[in-house]
């Protein structure tokens, strides 16, 4: 029996660039599930009979919202739904399955590299036919249902047993429970080239892949052991847990810090990596170097003809406005187009679908390709993997000759999280303000050539995205970068990005911060960081 459960509207169901994200006990709230997801399914059309994915990254309370999300696609009329085995799918393993099976599009639970447990994060969201997120368009209408919802609709059955691959029937639909990892690894055998990455390990290669406990660990053991004979051991904390360990899921030299210490020894290993909570960030960590992802963004797109599914070319590279300009000197060398987007990965979709760009990239440790419709943890991984095993060179090296060849960008991201929200956005309205006073200012020798508030203009559908970012541009290619950050839970994130070019090889050893130390005070002075957010220093330096 399909019900129709009356509800009241929450005020808070605002989907930030990666979905909704609040911590648990809101989730918990009557309803509050319930409400957006069917403001999700009231704001889309034509899904009568099609199929809808549904999975997430094994956090607390994913479980039971996968049987509430399943009840209610069912109620709302859709033929069928997949859902990974156990509830999970990795983030580009949905986009993945939503292209693969042709779907109308998918949920996906996960608030990716936050904490999980009873007291922390959890999140939904919903992408489109193409595999990606959903566009503003949709987020928007969303949002607007959500502000008046009255009823809901769900089915009146038990919940089905999501451990056991399997078919159901749940009020006519049909619900089947699919292998997480079979589908997405077969696609990882198209793009790399396996038997090279092999024989590299069968030599003696030493990698090692700290899942932390998120829902990567069965892809990363099945790929990386099983298909390519890493050694037993090689992939850490394998095994999704609901708390992921205690930890925090995200792949960054603070909380993966005991795999960049062991990366960083006399017997370090080959290669260290690390993904994030639902499998759409990496960690790039060669023997005695940190890759920063704005570099492993321009490092693989001048080395991906090396793998067999872009020995073609790239047709183009995209990547987020704070994401460095590393990228930009590969494009115009490769003399392909380079796109400059916001931050969220639902602005490349457009790009990828028009076949305007190959491969995209966020300094947030996002990178993928045109193969699916997400960021992929595990893709840039098995790239750099790609890389090394036909250019039989280390990582260090590797990363060397890159910037003799294209210059260095010193790069680095300051986050100030759970910031008082009010003082956060007065800091950027403030900047904001004086935007058309500042060009032509110096501050520690360094004059402002330009200064804004960037806003994208999609070449595709010619969409306007506004108030992305406030941008500080230096004579010379020096830039200072403010923004807040839509994918927290709690206050609010205030990121700084700091660059700086370098062209002189001589000085391409220097200490990041020391590279940056000037630009760093610089910040400060310019947006009075200390006094308005009463913070010494970030919450976290990437």
């Amino acid at each position: 029996m399909i019900k129709t459960v009356s509800t009241t509207p929450y005020s808070d169901q605002k989907p930030g660039t990666s979905g909704l994200r609040k911590k648990v006990p809101v989730f918990q709230q009557e309803n509050y599930a319930e409400n957006f997801i069917q403001s999700i399914f009231d704001s889309l059309e034509g899904f009568a009979g099609q199929t809808l994915v549904i999975g997430g990254d094994g956090r607390y309370y994913n479980r039971e919202v996968i049987q509430i999300a399943i009840k209610m696609a069912a109620a709302n009329g859709f033929g069928q739904v997949l859902v990974g085995r156990g509830g999970i799918l990795s983030t580009p393993a949905a986009s993945n399955a939503i292209r693969k099976h042709k779907a109308f599009g998918g949920i996906i639970l996960s608030a990716s590299h936050n904490p999980g447990g009873p007291t922390e994060d959890f999140g939904i969201k919903y992408n489109i036919g193409n595999g990606g997120p959903a566009p503003e368009k949709i987020t928007d209408a969303v949002f607007a249902r959500s502000k008046v919802i009255d009823t809901y609709k769900i089915a009146d059955a038990a919940d089905i047993n999501i451990d056991i691959e399997g078919t159901h029937t749940v009020e006519g639909t049909t619900v089947t429970v699919i292998d997480p990892v079979t589908d997405y690894a077969e696609l990882m055998e198209q793009l790399f080239d396996f038997a090279a990455i092999r024989a590299m390990f069968a030599g003696g290669f030493r990698v090692v892949f700290d899942a932390m406990s998120a829902v990567t660990g069965p892809y990363a053991k099945e790929i990386l052991e099983n298909r390519l004979g890493a050694p037993k051991g090689s992939v850490l904390n394998f095994m999704p847990l609901p708390d992921f360990g205690g930890h925090h899921p995200d792949p960054n030299l603070v909380h993966a810090r005991a795999l960049y210490e062991a990366m960083m020894a006399d017997d370090a290993p080959d290669f260290g990596a690390a993904s994030d909570g639902d499998g759409d960030r990496n960690l790039i960590i060669g023997r005695g170097i940190f890759v920063t992802p704005s570099d492993s963004l321009a490092i693989l797109a001048a080395n991906a003809h090396l793998a067999p599914g872009y020995s073609k070319g790239l047709s183009g590279i995209a990547r987020s406005m704070p994401t460095s300009g590393a990228a930009d000197r590969v494009a115009e060398k490769l003399g392909i187009g380079m796109y400059e987007t916001p931050t969220g990965w639902k602005f490349f979709g457009n790009l990828l679908d028009a076949d305007k760009v190959t491969i995209c990239g966020e300094e947030s440790a996002g990178t993928g390709s045109n193969h699916v419709r997400e960021k992929d943890g595990l893709w840039a991984v098995l790239l750099w993997l790609n890389v090394l095993a036909v250019r039989k060179e280390s990582a260090l090296d590797i990363v060397r000759q890159h910037w003799a060849t294209f210059g260095r960008n010193y790069y680095s991201r300051h986050d100030y999280e759970e910031v008082d929200s009010a003082a956060a956005n007065g800091l950027i309205a403030d900047l904001r303000a004086r935007l058309a006073d500042l060009p032509g200012k110096t501050f520690g020798g360094l004059t402002v050539e330009k200064a804004d508030d960037f806003a994208y203009h999609d070449p595709i559908d010619q969409s306007v995205s506004e108030h992305q970012g406030i941008r500080i541009l230096f004579a010379g290619g020096s830039r200072i970068v403010f923004r807040l950050s839509g994918t927290g839970t709690s206050g609010a994130t205030l990121r700084v990005y700091i660059e700086r070019f370098e062209p002189d090889t001589a000085r391409h050893d220097i200490e990041t911060q020391t590279a940056l130390a000037d630009l760093i005070a610089i910040a400060d002075e310019i947006a009075d960081i200390r006094a308005r957010t009463g913070r010494d220093a970030p919450s976290v330096i990437t």
